[in-house]
């Protein structure tokens, strides 16, 4: 589970993870500049400084099925 205390602005890295992500593409419509959905209708980060860490954060925990992992960036992953 995330930890509340983080600092968001401590996020290293995002990733997708392929074979949980549905295509619901909530993490577009809340950071469009970060997240796209490729030609299989799957998340892809397309821009990982496009948005501001908050904005990245709230995509994903937008998420339904929890495909998005962010990291800090010593690697400790800080979500989901």
């Amino acid at each position: 589970m995330a930890d509340p205390t983080a600092n968001p602005e401590e996020i290293g890295s995002i990733e997708v993870d392929r074979k949980l992500c549905i295509g619901s593409a909530s993490c577009v419509a809340i950071a469009p500049d970060v997240f796209e959905l490729d030609k299989e209708g799957i998340a892809v980060v397309k821009n990982p400084n496009g948005a501001d860490a908050k904005t990245i954060r709230d995509a994903a925990q937008s998420c339904p099925v929890n495909a998005i992992i962010l990291k800090d960036k010593s690697g400790k992953q800080i979500y989901p």
